[in-house]
Order: structure tokens, then sequence, then C-alpha cells
């Protein structure tokens, strides 16, 4: 639904205007992009060539692979823009970056699927395979996915039902519902209390619910042997620092009035770009199962290559 849009097309100002920033974000976000593909492709390959690791790497594999598409779908195109001096973006394009919330609420999705495969591997370790089967896995990824396109659909449904009818610059590198919000030619109150209920609301009670889960988890490992506390505990706490450094800028964003900081544009590279490039590292520097699995991967290419 477009309502009495006279907007084509959007000016972009990007992270900033000054042609030596430009050049400094160009190569600064140019390793990012590259380090996050090179990051969560290894963890992708790896957990897809190794037979024997649990199955809360199904869940790791699809965490990888959402960063990889929730970044590539946005970084490319602000590292082009650095190029230019004036950056424009038609309303289509603009529609479309809106749906990549499909992406980061997957990835919101994937981190509670998580915590509840550590908790049934802590809690009740004798019965974590019959409940966290392969298939089961699978139906649970499928519905995260179902769950993520139904918010972005409703990202989108929001975006569109926003009138442009005047100014057209953006302060920002991207289309996001706020920036949008505050060019509308209407009251967007309703807006954007829908806004806040659904990308705030996700990201604040999964929030709670994840600190809430990995709480119990702790405290239930006072009962495991030393050896099985250091093994969870490395697990968890790489989870737990992954679900702070995501939900926090979510939460700063989405559960708001609709009002526009300086310091939006930093906290929005954050988690659409930081959150993608560090979690491969967390996961692989905390996680001796990911390191040995890595490493016998590295060994069986190295042993092909001698052989030919």
């Amino acid at each position: 639904m477009q309502l009495n849009n006279n907007v084509t097309e959007f000016i972009l100002l990007g992270l900033t205007q000054d042609p030596l920033r430009k050049k400094i974000v160009f190569v600064t976000f140019l390793f990012f992009c590259l380090g996050t593909l090179l990051g969560n492709f290894l963890i992708i390959t790896t957990i897809k060539t190794s037979q024997n690791l649990s199955p809360m790497y199904v869940f790791l594999f699809h965490l990888s692979l959402s960063d990889t598409c929730f970044s590539t779908s946005i970084a490319p195109r602000m590292i082009v823009d650095t190029l230019f001096k004036n950056t424009t973006i038609s309303f289509s394009e603009c529609i479309v970056q809106v749906s990549f919330h499909f992406f980061g609420c997957l990835e919101i999705f994937i981190l509670i699927l998580m915590a509840f495969d550590r908790y049934v591997a802590i809690c009740k370790p004798l019965h974590y395979m019959t409940i966290m089967s392969r298939r089961v896995c699978g139906v649970l990824v499928a519905v995260a996915g179902v769950g993520s396109c139904v918010h972005s659909l409703g990202q989108i449904f929001l975006a569109l039902s926003l009138p442009f009818c005047g100014p057209n610059v953006i302060d920002h590198y991207l289309c996001d519902l706020q920036p949008l919000l505050q060019l509308a030619c209407t009251d967007t109150y309703v807006i954007n209390l829908l806004l806040v209920s659904n990308s705030g609301a996700i990201c604040t009670v999964s929030f709670v619910m994840l600190m809430f889960s990995y709480i119990i988890i702790l405290h239930s490992l006072r009962n495991h042997s030393a050896e099985g506390r250091r093994k969870a505990l490395s697990t968890c706490i790489s989870h737990i620092i992954v679900v702070i450094l995501s939900f926090s800028p979510c939460i700063f964003i989405y559960t708001r009035p609709a009002t526009t900081f300086p310091m939006d544009k930093v906290i929005a590279v954050f988690y659409t770009l930081g959150t993608s490039l560090l979690n491969p590292l967390i996961y692989t520097l905390r996680n001796a199962e990911v390191k040995i699995a890595m490493r016998k991967l590295w060994s069986k290419n190295l042993i092909s290559d001698d052989t030919q």
C-alpha cells in the first residue's frame, strides 16, 4: 500500500560527507566486509564438512549464513557509495533494504534456539540427542524463518504506508524505518507504536528471555563436574557475549520514540556489520569443538594437496 507518494528516490548522506573520511570509511569497511565473509565462510564450510558435530552446530551454521546475508546485503552498497559525492536510492530499492530485516530477525530467533539447545544439553543431557535431533533442529530453523518472514513483511507494510511528499534526504547510509519516519508528511505516532511493538518488542522480549534462560543454565551447572562446568561455561559465555552485542544496539534503536540521534549511524554500523564480523571470532576463539573441526578440515586439505 503506497499512499500519496510524490517521492521516487531518496538521497543518502552516508556516514560522512567529508572526502577524506569517506576514503577511511571505504578502506575500513572493505576490510570489515572481507573479514565477515572469510570468518563466516570458514564456519559454514567447517560445519558442512564435519559429520560428528553436535546439533547445536546446525544453528551455528544458519547463524553464520544469516550473518553473511545480512552484512552483504548492506555493506557492498555502503562501500560503493563512499566513492561518490552524491548518493541516491530509488523508492523500490529503499523498500528492498527494509526487507533485509528478515536476516536480522532470523539471527535473533536462531540465538533463542541456541539458548534452548544449551538448556537441553546441560539440564537434560540424557535426552539431548533425542530432543535435539537433526530433524527437530531443521524444523525449528524453518519455523524461525517463517517468523522472520512475517516480521519482515510487517516492516515492509509500515514503510509502504508512509506518505512522502517533500524532503527526501536521509541522514543515514541505509533505508530503515526510523529515518524514514522523519521524512513522512503525516503524523507517525501510530506507526512508531507499531514499529516499537514489532521490532522493539522482538528485541526486548527476546533479550530478557535469553538472559533469563542463561541464568537458569548457569545456576544448574552447580550439579556438574568441574570439567563439565568448564566446557559448558566456555560455550555459554560465548553465547552471552553474542547476545549482548547483538541486542544492545537493536534495543537502543527500536524501543524509543521516533527521534534520531547523531550516534544512530554508528550504532547501526555495529548491528549491521560489527556483530557479523565478531560472531565468527567469538565462536571460534572460545569454542574448542569448532577449533578442532577447523584443524581437521585444514589438515585434510593439506594432505590432499600433498598427494596431488
